[in-house]
């Protein structure tokens, strides 16, 4: 099985096409068991805290747990995904889940069974699960070409939503029948079977890891790319404006089962029709998405997931399922524009560490939001929090017509690029030298002035993305028209990789701007803290 993707098609493709290309599907089809086991597992855990009476608090920390290592890990983790294999940080990583899941089996089956044993392997298995999210989205770049890139973003979305609909049921039945050791041994298996079809992936090496940065480094260059990056951070506040009110549905639905007088397997009905809904978004989606800008999909996905929340706390266990289906759709639908947005308009050098900050801000605020209402659940009851909850989705939607995705989202040119000449130098500076001092002088005839400032502006953006910091324009007082960009950059390597990987078509399309406005080409000078 090899990572190379098909010669780009000359149609559009469709929502399947993904699923054509070997190394895709049987990656695919692993991270779909796993899922199917991961989903197992949280109905088992969850509904042995509902048996042993354990409170809306306790039960809602189920989600907590398995969420909460994202806020402590997710920055790490992509830098781990930039710098590491990704292929073997997958293995590892699927593999300490199935060793987990194992110890889990092993202790429910002699009854040792306890809610704080049960929460902490909750906790671990979200570890390993934090600490490889960022490489299974940075490897889909590799399995699919461009244009295919939210497709493949919609079926990473099915295989989570769709063991929704699967692992919840599936696990109600063997809860029923077997018992919970049964339930965690599955998901055990589950692991197993990701390790396999990681393995079995013949991907070449990865390129760049015998020049891969230090740790520190990328981390401190991943946070600046965000910072300075305006379409990323307009993504990130979506997710988190919506994962904040969301949350409740996911930490309050084994509540609403215990209302409505269900067993393990009633719930997993429950939870399966959110699953079912998104597989059905997945269908529908790329139709609706053609009719209607993202941004709108992510106002009517907040307004259908409000509508579900609020039939969970109102309707009987039938109709609720109706309603549950249509949040499941708008679960999809949100996941998958703001995935395929972001894996569009990260540039490949950093595109792990974006999506671990992304992980961080969606996983973490779902986190939060999941023990908070708990804590409101328990104060003023189930139904009232979920309908508090639909209120606030309400409110999300509305707001996009103030906060939507900003122009360029997801088509902007991400593609590697060269865009400055390789200074000549005197000495060669050690790697870890620095900070160095760029300066960069223009000669700007008078009727471009403003058209000037505010292109460099933009190339400003640019330099604070790829690794510049206290970025600045001067105008000279002994010369007319002659202005000077100046900016530091961490180390020698970190210019270096500045210049030669972090550059993208983008990039090299606000540097013409720049250089369309001067009347000669601009005079550039590298300097190296002396002291």
């Amino acid at each position: 099985m090899t990572a190379s993707a098909p010669p780009t098609p000359t149609k559009a493709p469709s929502a399947w096409a993904p699923l054509a290309i070997p190394a895709f599907r049987i990656l695919w089809i692993a991270q779909l068991g796993s899922n199917i086991g991961t989903w197992m597992q949280t109905v088992g855990a969850q509904w042995y805290l509902v048996e042993a009476a354990a409170g809306a608090t306790l039960i809602a920390l189920v989600q907590t747990a398995s969420l909460a290592p994202s806020l402590l890990l997710s920055l790490p983790s992509g830098v781990l995904a930039d710098v590491l294999d990704r292929r073997r940080l997958l293995i590892w990583g699927s593999a300490a889940s199935a060793a987990l899941a194992a110890v889990l089996t092993v202790v429910s089956a002699v009854g040792a069974l306890t809610p704080v044993f049960v929460l902490a392997i909750t906790f671990l298995l979200g570890v390993t699960s934090t600490l490889t999210s960022p490489a299974w989205q940075a490897i889909q770049p590799e399995l699919v070409p461009r244009e295919m890139i939210g497709a493949s973003s919609a079926l990473g979305g099915a295989a989570v939503n769709g063991a929704r609909a699967v692992g919840p049921a599936l696990a109600g039945v063997v809860l029923s029948f077997f018992g919970a050791p049964v339930v965690f041994g599955l998901n055990a298996l589950s692991f197993v079977g990701a390790v396999v079809a990681l393995i079995a992936w013949r991907r070449p090496p990865q390129e760049g890891l015998d020049d891969r940065e230090r740790f520190t480094a990328a981390l401190r260059a991943g946070v600046r790319y965000v910072v300075s990056a305006r379409l990323v951070r307009r993504i990130l506040l979506r997710s988190a404006l919506f994962a904040a009110p969301a949350g409740a549905l996911w930490a309050l639905l084994p509540l609403t089962a215990e209302r409505m007088g269900l067993d393990s397997t009633g719930y997993g009905l429950l939870l399966g029709a959110l699953g079912v809904g998104a597989v059905l978004g997945i269908v529908l989606l790329p139709l609706v998405r053609k009719r209607l800008r993202d941004s709108v999909v992510l106002g009517l996905s907040a307004v259908l997931f409000g509508l579900g929340t609020a039939g969970a706390a109102l309707l009987t266990f039938w109709p609720a399922t109706v309603v549950l289906l249509l949040a499941g759709l708008a679960w999809i639908g949100t996941l998958t524009v703001l995935n395929a947005n972001l894996q569009l308009t990260l540039p490949q050098w950093v595109r792990s560490r974006g999506a671990a900050v992304y992980i961080l801000v969606f996983m973490g605020t779902m986190s939060i939001s999941s023990l908070v209402w708990g804590v409101v659940a328990q104060l003023i009851g189930e139904q009232f929090a979920l309908l508090a909850a639909a209120a606030l989705l309400l409110i999300v939607a509305a707001s996009i017509r103030f906060l939507p995705l900003l122009p360029g989202t997801g088509t902007i040119d991400r593609t590697a690029a060269t865009c400055w000449a390789t200074p000549t130098l005197q000495v060669e500076p050690e790697p870890t030298d620095g900070p160095v001092l760029v300066e960069v002088a223009y000669r700007v005839p008078p009727e471009h002035l403003s058209d000037f400032l505010a292109a460099v502006r933009l190339l400003g953006g640019s330099r604070r993305r790829t690794g510049a910091y206290r970025w600045r324009v001067y105008r000279s007082l002994e010369e007319g028209g002659v202005m000077l960009e100046s900016f530091l950059v961490p180390s020698w390597s970190e210019y270096r990789r500045q210049r030669t990987q972090r550059l993208t078509g983008r990039d090299r399309e606000m540097e013409q701007d720049v250089r369309a406005l001067v009347t000669a080409d601009p005079t550039e000078r590298h300097y190296l803290a002396a002291g």
